[in-house]
C-alpha cells in the first residue's frame, strides 16, 4: 500500500525517542568543539534532544576534554579517521531523534536556532532537508549558506564559468 508523506512522518515520530539529535564530527579541533557543544546545549535546553560527538581519532585531547567536561554526552571514539561521510553516518546510526542535525565543530549555534527551525517545519509534510543562514563572528552574512538547487543548468554554469558573468541567473 502507499503512504502519504504525512503518514510516514507520523510513523517516524512514533518510532523516534526524541525530537532532535545533533551530530558533531570532530577531528583535532578541541577548543572549537568545546564552544560548539556549549552553544548546542544552550540551544536545546527547552527541547527533547541529544548531542552525539563522533571523534575521528583526534590526537589533541578532544576526547579527554569531552569526558571531563561533558560526561553526559555520547562520545563515539573512532580508532582511525574514517572521513566526513562515514564519521557522520556512525553518529546518525546512534541517533534517536526524529530530526537529525549534522553540525561542524567550528559552529556556534544561536540559542533560538533550533526552536526557530522547529517552528518553521511544523505542519510541513514535504520537507526532506532544511538549512539555515550562516553568519560569521562579526555578524556578516556568509554567502555559502545560500546555494541554489543543484540542477543540470546550475552545473553547466559552474563548469563553464558563466555564473561569474551572470551571477543573478
Amino acid at each position: 500500500s502507499s503512504f502519504s508523506n504525512l503518514q510516514i512522518m507520523e510513523r517516524i515520530a512514533y518510532i523516534c525517542d526524541m525530537q532532535l539529535s545533533v551530530i558533531i564530527l570532530n577531528y583535532n579541533v578541541r577548543y572549537f568543539l568545546e564552544q560548539c557543544v556549549r552553544s548546542v546545549q544552550a540551544a536545546i535546553q527547552d527541547l527533547d534532544a541529544e548531542i552525539i560527538v563522533v571523534d575521528n581519532a583526534s590526537f589533541d585531547d578532544s576526547c579527554a576534554m569531552m569526558k571531563s567536561k561533558f560526561p553526559e554526552i555520547l562520545l563515539i571514539e573512532n580508532t582511525t579517521n574514517v572521513g566526513f561521510p562515514k564519521g557522520n553516518n556512525i553518529g546518525v546510526k546512534q541517533a534517536k531523534g526524529e530530526y537529525i542535525c549534522i553540525l561542524n565543530p567550528d559552529t556556534v549555534v544561536a540559542e533560538d536556532a533550533f526552536t526557530k527551525l522547529f517552528d518553521f517545519v511544523q505542519g510541513k509534510s514535504n520537507l526532506g532537508m532544511v538549512g539555515c543562514q550562516l553568519i560569521d563572528g562579526s555578524g556578516q552574512f556568509l554567502p555559502e549558506s545560500k546555494r541554489g538547487i543543484p540542477t543540470p543548468w546550475v552545473a553547466f554554469t559552474k563548469i563553464t564559468g558563466l555564473y561569474k558573468l551572470f551571477p543573478s541567473w
